[in-house]
């Protein structure tokens, strides 16, 4: 991994998930000049509240498109019925056959246990694939890798069966103006459907800025929850002064199924 770009793969259930959850870490990737690729599960077609089908599929696959070129990252949306995932055996191969060719060097995806059935399939997927990677005659016209790859979590709040492990945690205060923009590019979730569903819609500002700042407020409070939920890592991993003072953070969970990071391997994944 010392001698060429990382390649970081990331699986999320609709497309703005990645975002929320991995896009601080993706701008600083990017920024070093690694590789990361998003992909979206489905391509979020009954996302809204006014509108649905392959407009809106349309309208959110451009919204992850211009959200990517703010990361400076790559953006694929699989034309998948949102709330249709199924972990099928297809949609397994589907996944090996997308690791395979993006040779990554760390996998990450949802945790299977997740309010949302398409976060639940897309964590069964990505674990299902973990492994099957590397097995020749499964989707046998793809070439199997030859060694398995690091597969991680996106955080998340669930308890049960266990609450997430912060394996990594990173400081992403420098890169959260660039991830608002990020969010901010998906304009059919953060400033209708979202607000919408959450008895909002009405609290929404007008002005870029100010739709920025409240979504600061709102999905801000995430990063800034698990910086404080998890200060003794930060400290850690940052020192005293630092670790103390970080506002966002995010963090993964390293998965069991995958290869196993040595603490060598995890300082050259992330690098920040």
């Amino acid at each position: 991994m010392l001698d060429q770009p990382l390649r970081i793969l990331a699986f999320g259930a609709h497309p703005d998930d990645c975002d929320i959850l991995l896009g601080g870490m993706a701008i600083m990737w990017a920024r070093l000049g690694h590789q990361v690729t998003f992909v979206s599960a489905t391509n979020g077609d009954t996302g809204h509240h006014t509108m649905g089908g392959g407009p809106l599929a349309r309208r959110r696959r451009d919204e992850a498109l211009r959200s990517a070129e703010v990361a400076g990252i790559a953006y694929q949306v699989l034309d998948i019925h949102n709330g249709q995932l199924m972990p099928t055996l297809e949609n397994r191969w589907r996944f090996v056959e997308i690791i395979r060719q993006a040779q990554p060097h760390l996998v990450i995806g949802h945790r299977p246990n997740d309010y949302h059935p398409d976060h639940r399939c897309v964590g069964q997927l990505v674990q299902d694939a973990a492994y099957t990677v590397t097995i020749p005659n499964v989707a046998a016209l793809t070439p199997h890798l030859e060694t398995n790859p690091i597969f991680a979590c996106f955080s998340d709040r669930f308890q049960r069966p266990y609450p997430f492990q912060a394996d990594v945690i990173v400081d992403i205060d420098a890169v959260m103006p660039t991830k608002l923009e990020m969010l901010h590019c998906h304009t059919s979730q953060f400033y209708e459907w979202l607000p919408y569903n959450q008895g909002r819609l009405a609290q929404v500002p007008e002005g870029d800025d100010e739709r920025k700042a409240w979504i600061n407020e709102l999905w801000g409070s995430r990063t800034r929850g698990l910086a404080d939920a998890h200060r003794p890592a930060l400290i850690a991993r940052y020192g005293a002064e630092r670790g103390q003072a970080v506002r966002n953070a995010e963090a993964l969970e390293i998965s069991e199924y995958g290869a196993q990071p040595t603490p060598e391997e995890l300082a050259t994944l992330f690098p920040f």
